[in-house]
């Protein structure tokens, strides 16, 4: 797949396509659902299935810290897409100069002129342009007047249930992951770059990879079992925490790892980390000694969750 990252980098050479438009923030079912329907329609035409997204997501531009919680960021949404046929996904830096950009001229340069689209698929609640002046209606007016196709995605349901960003963003938050990898159809990962840490891990027993999550906020927190991998390695299983260690006065909203059987130096390793199932929520402890001791009794759960052999 190829990514376009800003609308300067769009070429002529991509004059043509079928195109989504979203956040697709975590690309969950019934992202997955829209996304196929996009591939086939491509096929038919023999043309390229184009995602456009923003960085950072509408919301957050807006709301700043308010905004609800990411599910996937750019790396990890890339992938995703990549591996349901997309062709390109077109990232647009979302800026005040994009914010005020008029729905007719969202639709006459970056549309018509810059992209050339021949099929558009948008909900039908879609608001776009300066003051979200643009609507479905008016995106089917315009397909008419430039001769471009626009159909409305229908929401996808599973069961009774609804599949959508903000009900993940829920179950996350319950600590329901089984229900949430449901309605995403793949594991909730959190991924990112192995960094040093106060090594305060090392000193009772339990040595801890320290990963960055680039998150004003995590939809998830807690201790949790998990899995760890990175390009080409095993799978290793471990126990997590996701927050911001009170026992230690922690600042930063951050992912700990302690790997049960791995021996090694992950520093400046970009790795994936699947949460399997939720421990316990976090909680401060009175000395280190009382935090070793909770650690070791999560280590025994999450070893009991992954069926892993104990050490």
């Amino acid at each position: 797949m190829e990514l376009i990252r800003g609308i300067h980098n769009i070429l002529p050479k991509h004059h043509g396509c079928v195109l989504t438009i979203g956040n697709f923030d975590g690309v969950h079912r019934g992202h997955a659902e829209v996304l196929n329907r996009l591939v086939e329609k491509a096929a038919h035409l023999d043309l390229p299935a184009v995602v456009m997204t923003f960085e950072p997501q509408p919301q957050e531009f807006f709301l700043g810290d308010n905004a609800p919680a990411r599910l996937s960021l750019l790396r990890d949404k890339a992938m995703l897409l990549d591996e349901l046929s997309i062709d390109r996904m077109l990232c647009i830096n979302f800026n005040k100069k994009f914010a005020d950009f008029t729905a007719d001229e969202f639709v006459e340069q970056l549309l018509v002129k810059a992209l050339g689209i021949k099929y558009l698929v948008v909900g039908d609640d879609f608001c776009f342009g300066k003051q979200r002046q643009g609507n479905f209606d008016m995106l089917r007016q315009a397909g008419e007047k430039y001769g471009f196709a626009v159909v409305s995605t229908q929401s996808f349901m599973l069961g009774d249930t609804r599949v959508s960003s903000t009900a993940i963003r829920q179950l996350l938050a319950k600590g329901n992951l089984e229900q949430a990898r449901r309605l995403l159809g793949h594991p909730f990962m959190l991924s990112g770059k192995v960094a040093h840490g106060q090594k305060i891990g090392r000193t009772i027993g339990f040595p801890t990879a320290n990963i960055a999550l680039k998150r004003k906020v995590t939809p998830v927190r807690g201790v949790f079992a998990v899995k760890l991998y990175w390009d080409n390695s095993d799978i290793y299983d471990g126990v997590a925490n996701v927050g911001f260690r009170p026992t230690v006065s922690g600042q930063i909203c951050q992912l700990e790892v302690h790997l049960f059987d791995f021996e090694g130096d992950l520093y400046g390793q970009t790795v994936e980390v699947e949460l399997v199932a939720k421990i316990r929520d976090e909680q401060p402890f009175g000395s280190l000694d009382a935090l070793k001791r909770q650690i070791k009794n999560d280590a025994d759960k999450a070893r009991a969750l992954l069926g892993s052999d104990a050490g």
